[in-house]
This record gives structure tokens, sequence and C-alpha cells, in this order.
């Protein structure tokens, strides 16, 4: 890439697709919003500095247009697919929000796909980007041999449109909230999951879980534990990662870490992070200098393949399921 600005495409400007778009207009010097996609075009794009930008109905024609460089997905998940098959014809680098797919057949065949192409495919786990997550990842070496990892993230209800559902294939808490903790183990361990056990408070396509509890175990012989919940009020983000010389308790929603274990104990306090900013930064950097993705679509396919053999556990009471449930022919890049 040139020194000229990025020309960025965004497909989806609900709440949290405004959040994309005041970033990449106030914040993101290195790019520049060219188009977005919203289901009524007609209501424009009410934000600062975005007068010039094009707003399409179709995520087809912004994908086409020879001003948008990159595209950038936040629209429910169940669209993904064919967005990133358009996209990846289009040879233009794609940042995929979180989860990557409602399923983890699809989101293989959105790795493949890309792969194949030679088209970069990033996944927006943002929650990689907060600086005790960070942290605690630099700080894991402290504690030795990973033994145990509890996660819990407990997250509002929020007022969602009659078919919210419907863009999540009917599933629920752990493939909308759950899937960071999810892409957690992975992204602290180093290690891949073997096995899961899950059960559910209602069972979807009924009807969306609101709460899990999923119990992992990873390929290196850690024991994981999360808890996932909807919640009226209280927002709650924590993990305890316990190895044969001491232990790891972050809390990101008040941004402390805390260590105790041979070398003594430490508390440490860390600045706020801009998590979306930091993950448009990252991508945006990777498409200029073309270095490979920091968060990769294989890792977002991964977090939904969990996800998946969650369900499965619970469709069958609890009992385990064995990963990878789908043939590696393969989503490894």
């Amino acid at each position: 890439m040139n020194n000229e600005r990025i020309g960025v495409g965004l497909i989806g400007v609900g709440r949290h697709g405004m959040r994309y778009a005041r970033h990449i207009v106030q914040d993101l010097p290195t790019a520049s919003l060219r188009a977005v996609c919203r289901q009524h075009p007609e209501q424009g794009l009410d934000l600062p500095g975005a007068s010039s930008v094009t707003v399409y109905k179709e995520p087809r024609l912004l994908i086409a247009d020879p001003l948008v460089d990159v595209v950038i997905v936040v629209t429910p998940p169940i669209f993904s697919p064919d967005i990133c098959r358009t996209a990846v014809q289009a040879r233009k680098p794609l940042l995929i929000e979180k989860p990557l797919a409602t399923t983890a057949a699809d989101a293989q065949a959105m790795v493949v796909l890309a792969r194949e192409a030679g088209v970069p495919l990033m996944t927006a786990q943002t929650l990689r980007f907060d600086h005790t997550i960070q942290q605690m990842k630099t700080e894991g070496h402290r504690i030795g041999r990973s033994e145990r990892l509890d996660l819990i993230s407990r997250i509002e209800f929020k007022t969602t449109a009659p078919d919210h559902a419907d863009g999540y294939g009917q599933r629920g808490a752990v493939l909308e909230i759950g899937v960071h903790m999810l892409d957690l183990v992975r992204l602290l361990t180093g290690e891949e999951v073997s096995e899961v056990r899950c059960t559910m408070d209602v069972l979807p396509p009924a009807a969306p879980e609101t709460a899990a509890s999923v119990d992992l175990t990873t390929r290196g012989g850690t024991v994981c534990r999360i808890d996932i919940a909807r919640v009226a009020t209280g927002r709650v983000g924590r993990a305890v990662w316990s190895g044969s010389q001491g232990r790891l308790e972050a809390d990101w929603g008040r941004r402390r870490l805390h260590y105790a274990g041979e070398t003594g104990t430490t508390d440490v306090e860390l600045p706020p992070a801009q998590t979306v900013l930091a993950t448009l930064t990252a991508f945006v950097q990777a498409v200029r200098d073309d270095t490979p993705m920091p968060i990769t679509g294989e890792d977002g396919f991964r977090a939904v393949e969990i996800a998946e053999a969650c369900y499965r556990s619970a469709q069958d009471g609890g009992a385990p399921v064995t990963l990878p449930i789908l043939s590696s022919h393969s989503a490894t890049m």
C-alpha cells in the first residue's frame, strides 16, 4: 500500500457498527470511510465528517465500489458468509466482527475461501486488545505450567429487534458473548481445545440460551470452566488462571490484575483501552504493510467451532464432545 489513506467500506451501521464508523472518521488517520451499507439507505449517515460517504443498500454494490479498498463487516453473523464470498471474489481484505459465522461449517468455509484466494481475513475478537487481557497474556509465564483457567462473563440484557435471534441462527449467549471467552482459552494457554461439556438454560433453536456453563479441556491438559450469562444489571468479566508456580487473577471490567506465586505478589491497574479502535488500527496496519493479520480468520473459526461443540454437548445433556468436530481439510493457515 502507498501512503494514501486506505478506503474503507463499512457494512452495518447499527449500534456497534456506528462505533466503527466514528473511529474510522475521527481517530484513524491512515484510513478514510468511503462507503457504508445499511438496510435503509435513505437514512443516510448522521456522522460529523462523513458527509461525502456513499450509502448503499446492497453489500455487493459497496464491495464493487472502486473507492473501497477494504471491507469491514459489522452485521449479524448469518450474513457474513455471503459477504465474505463477494469480497474475496473482489480480492478486498476483510475485517469481520465476531462471531465469524453462526456455524463452524460456515466459518471454516469462509477461512478456506479467503486462504485459497490469498485475501487477508481478520476476525474482530476485540477483547484481545483489552489492556488487562494483554497484560495477563504477557505475565502468563509466571504461573509455570498451565493447569486451570476459570472465566466468568456476565453482560446485561439489551433491547433488540424482533428478528435479532434470526441473525444468530437462533443461538444466544454462547455465540454472542461467550465466543470472547472461548477465544481467550486459546489466546492465554496457547493450546487447542480437545473436549467440551456444556449445559444451557434453554436449548436452541427452541429459544436462544441466556446462560451456559462450559467445561473445557485443552490438549495441553489445562482444565477450563466458563460461566456465561445475560443478567439484568452488573456486568462482570473475570479470569483466574492457575499454574504450577502461581496464579493470575484478572478483572477486565475494573482493569485490575493480581499475581500470587513463588515470586511474591503483584497488583497492577491498567489504563482503559479503546478495543474497537485498536482492532481497526491493527487491521489497517496489516493491510498497509502486507503482513499477517494479528487475529486470523482461523482464530475466528476455532472460537465458533468450540461454540458449536457447546451446542452439541448441551443438546446431548452435557455429554462430552471431542474437537475438532470438522475434518481439517483444512482451516489451518
